[in-house]
């Protein structure tokens, strides 16, 4: 596993690589994360795998433009970084927002994918604009979002940090994600990577905009953890509506299965992405 950096459009992208194995899959963390979610999961594949983890734009060590977050912004992004790793189609994983990404992008460009895996996503379809005024509700109490604020010290990050969900357990993994995550600021407080420019425009186009909106028959698997967001049978039938070639598979753990853990979800990658028969 290696960082790598590239230029793509003035857009400076840093991503994590495993360049052992041979069939391409490309890795995207959800909102205010980084590549490195990924290290447990890219360990287990690399093998088999070329794996490419990118800290999208906005987030980790690349690039954070004051504007430039809108869906089509990280589709071009993603499309010009496999046009520079030379793939004209991959394996996709993506966890929370970036499912609903992913789901955007195969609808723009089928022919890029050769399989989907929809990690717990987060808001597929659309909210009333009534709705955005919690905006700053939903920015206090986000779990993902709480290493935004101002920390006096490392030590007192890391306190805060122990109290989350995506670090519950605070193996050496989450430990190493949350390091690359947060960083000293100038004045010598520590916060998040993530910017609030990235937050503010991501937020509002996943209220926006509607993540499924045509018949996607790639084949497609959706993990579910069964501490998750998407419990109920209301929030899963518009996978089941316009994902015609879908499997659906629970694992355990919350939101962030693949750290909390990280065993039964690569396994549960691993068997799908090897299966050869999707029905």
């Amino acid at each position: 596993m290696i960082r790598q950096t590239v230029n793509l459009s003035g857009i400076e992208l840093s991503y994590w690589e495993w360049n052992q194995g041979k069939k391409p899959l490309l890795l995207l963390h959800g909102l205010a994360d980084c590549g490195l979610v990924w290290s447990s999961l890219g360990d287990s594949l690399a093998a088999d795998y070329h794996i490419i983890a990118p800290d999208l734009r906005g987030h980790g060590d690349s690039s954070k433009p004051l504007d430039g977050y809108q869906f089509d912004d990280f589709i071009r992004d993603l499309e010009a970084l496999m046009e520079h790793l030379g793939w004209s189609s991959a394996n996709v994983l993506a966890h929370s927002w970036s499912a609903k990404l992913l789901t955007i992008w195969s609808t723009k460009n089928p022919a890029r994918f050769q399989k989907l895996i929809l990690v717990d996503p987060f808001f597929i379809g659309t909210i009333p604009n009534w709705l955005m005024i919690t905006l700053p509700i939903l920015y206090q109490v986000l779990p993902f979002l709480k290493t935004m604020q101002s920390f006096a010290s490392y030590a007192e990050s890391e306190k805060l940090a122990r109290q989350l969900k995506q670090y519950r357990g605070w193996s050496s993994l989450q430990q190493q994600v949350f390091q690359a995550s947060i960083e000293e600021k100038p004045d010598g407080t520590w916060s998040s990577k993530f910017t609030k420019p990235a937050r503010d425009r991501i937020f509002l186009e996943v209220m926006q905009v509607e993540g499924l909106t045509k018949t996607i028959d790639i084949p497609t698997l959706f993990i579910k953890p069964d501490q998750g967001l998407n419990r109920l049978d209301w929030q899963l039938k518009p996978y089941k509506t316009y994902l015609s070639n879908l499997q659906i598979c629970e694992v355990p753990g919350n939101h962030w299965a693949f750290l909390v853990e990280p065993e039964a979800f690569n396994r549960t990658v691993a068997e799908f992405l090897e299966a050869k028969n999707i029905i």
